[in-house]
């Protein structure tokens, strides 16, 4: 399995309602450090791809493109379809990230 498919593997694993940051899935993926080449795989993804990519979150709880595009416009209400809450465009880690072993 080459790298790609192994971060697919763990996007595609992160439930509805919940975030992961890159880095997250970089350990996840057994990828320690390989943070922008999460963001890179995203960005790159197959056109029509079914993966969750909008649930990959950079670490400070904020999505990572400008406020003003569409793919951020894109992102946030997707996400917030899935109920989670935006407060001057951050959201909570500490309640949205999803912890892997600890469903709720």
């Amino acid at each position: 399995m080459n790298n790609r498919e192994k971060i697919w593997q763990v996007v595609a694993q992160i439930p509805k309602g919940k975030v992961a940051t890159y880095g997250q899935v970089a350990r996840l993926a057994e990828l320690p450090g390989y943070a922008r080449y999460v963001g890179y795989t995203m960005k790159n993804l197959p056109a029509g791809t079914r993966l969750p990519w909008f649930r990959v979150v950079n670490s400070q709880g904020r999505l990572s493109f400008p406020h003003d595009s569409s793919q951020y416009q894109s992102q946030k209400s997707k996400l917030e379809s899935e109920g989670i809450v935006f407060i001057g465009g951050r959201f909570s880690l500490k309640k949205y990230q999803w912890q892997p072993g600890q469903e709720s």
